[in-house]
Parts: structure tokens; C-alpha cells; sequence
């Protein structure tokens, strides 16, 4: 499916549904294409929606957390995140040796 189809299907659905939608929400239609659909079949879609009923699901996230868990999450988020610079790098270093390898080749071969 093309992305101008795609837009054309959500003006649409917008228009149709145009009492849904708030008017103080300039854009408030986002849409995405993957050409990619997942394995074995020809096509797949995802809708997702904001609307007032996500406050149950934001309301029921916060029952029994405290302040240290989310800390902690913070903390394991830093720690992932210099894990892939770390990694990162390392890939960097690893190409350059095996450039500097290829060049420290006899001539003679």
C-alpha cells in the first residue's frame, strides 16, 4: 500500500469521524508504511489510538511503584545506553585493525 493511499484513508476516516476529533490538535492524524509485512502473510496493520480512555491503562501503571524502582529503571536505561556506545566503538576499532592488517601484507605475495 502506497503512502498517499495510506494518507487518503486517514483523511477520510478523520472527515467521516470529524466529531472525534478536537480541533485544537492541528495534525493529530499520524501515519507510518512499513513495505515489510511480517512472515507469511501479504499485509498487517496497527492502529493505535489516544483517546481519554488511556488514563485507566496510565492510572493502573502507578499502583504499587515507588520512586527507587523508577531510579532503578533509570539507572539500567543509562547503563544500556553506555553498553551500546561501548560496543559501538568497539566495532569502529575492530575495522580500522583489519584495514591496518590488510596493508602489513609481504609484497611478495
Amino acid at each position: 500500500m502506497s503512502t498517499k493511499e495510506v494518507d487518503e484513508q486517514m483523511v477520510n476516516v478523520q472527515n467521516k469521524n470529524s466529531s472525534y476529533f478536537v480541533e485544537w490538535i492541528p495534525n493529530n492524524v499520524k501515519s507510518s508504511v512499513c513495505d515489510i509485512p511480517p512472515r507469511g502473510l501479504s499485509m498487517a496493520s496497527t492502529f493505535v489510538s489516544n483517546s481519554t480512555t488511556i488514563q485507566e491503562t496510565f492510572r493502573t501503571t502507578g499502583e504499587g511503584m515507588d520512586e527507587m524502582e523508577f531510579t532503578e529503571a533509570e539507572s539500567n536505561m543509562n547503563d544500556l545506553v553506555s553498553e551500546y556506545l561501548q560496543y559501538q566503538d568497539a566495532t569502529a576499532d575492530e575495522e580500522a585493525d583489519y584495514e591496518d592488517e590488510e596493508e602489513e601484507v609481504p609484497q611478495g605475495m
